[in-house]
């Protein structure tokens, strides 16, 4: 299975919480995992809004991020081009979407018919899942 992966996903793999076992299963099942630059970003600002909320503590939210930050550049990543952001514009009004997660969309898109073989968005936002759903791509997991 080839698999694009937002941040809502990813994040489960440095913090502990519904859904984190099974991102850590689709981690090891995926023929291909990747992600887009904007992962980054959304990864890094969700654990340190987890610290904030007291979902986790903040030594063990900087302990996370240092993970997540060395393990990066082990990450298959799209750059944000031209092309990926004229997409996700036109997806925005069309799914009523988020920036981010219009992104997102695009990416795996674009993916998809680059590579002419379908592609699985993973994501635990219902409104992208659903987007993705209906712009072709396979979703991940079952119901989010």
């Amino acid at each position: 299975m080839i698999v694009y992966i937002d941040a809502s996903a990813l994040v489960k793999r440095y913090i502990k919480e519904s859904g984190s076992p099974e991102v850590n299963d689709l981690f090891a099942e995926a023929a291909s995992m990747l992600t887009n630059l904007i992962s980054r970003a959304e990864v890094s600002a969700a654990i340190m809004r987890a610290a904030r909320t007291g979902i986790i503590e903040q030594d063990a939210a900087e302990r996370v991020l240092q993970k997540f930050r060395s393990e990066w550049e082990s990450y298959q990543r799209l750059p944000v081009t031209e092309a990926t952001v004229a997409r996700a514009d036109a997806i925005v009004s069309e799914y009523d979407l988020h920036g981010y997660d219009a992104v997102h969309l695009a990416a795996a898109m674009l993916w998809q018919e680059a590579i002419g073989i379908p592609v699985t968005l993973a994501t635990f936002d219902s409104k992208l899942w659903e987007a993705a759903r209906q712009a072709g791509l396979d979703v991940w997991p079952n119901k989010p």
